[in-house]
């Protein structure tokens, strides 16, 4: 089963928790959205078949717009098993679907949180983030 909720959050600046260290968010005309798992088992996730993580990303804003698309992977015990980013950067008015694979090594429920940042060493959110929870099956 794959799921898709995005976490509302509107005020400005909005501190988050992560990893014992508080960053500032704050959002500019860059969205995401669409969130989904595109994997070789159309309708499941299974255990040793890599899938894709992807997101429509788009610059609303009038100047070009640097990111970080992350993709952090919970367990069901909240332990992180991976973390990953590709980075870019997208003209006004520019959007994009990246896309970051995985391969899930075992059966079970996994959270997926994906976040666009400014960069990965400035965590200055551009957008809400976005939550998937998958249940991977054997094969």
């Amino acid at each position: 089963m794959i799921t898709l909720n995005s976490f509302l959050l509107t005020l400005l600046p909005i501190f988050l928790l992560l990893n014992n260290a508080v960053f500032a968010v704050v959002y500019d005309d860059t969205t995401i959205q669409n969130a989904q798992l595109v994997s070789q088992d159309e309708d499941k996730v299974t255990v040793d078949k890599q899938v894709m993580i992807m997101a429509d990303l788009s610059n609303g804003q009038d100047q070009d717009q640097k990111f970080a698309y992350i993709v952090q992977i919970r367990d069901e015990n909240g332990v992180v098993i991976s973390l990953s980013w590709i980075t870019g950067s997208l003209t006004p008015g520019q959007s994009f679907s990246p896309a970051l694979s995985w391969t899930p090594i075992s059966a079970g429920t996994y959270t997926i949180q994906i976040f666009v940042w400014e960069s990965v060493n400035t965590p200055d959110a551009l957008s809400v983030p976005l939550l998937l929870s998958v249940d991977v099956v054997d094969n």
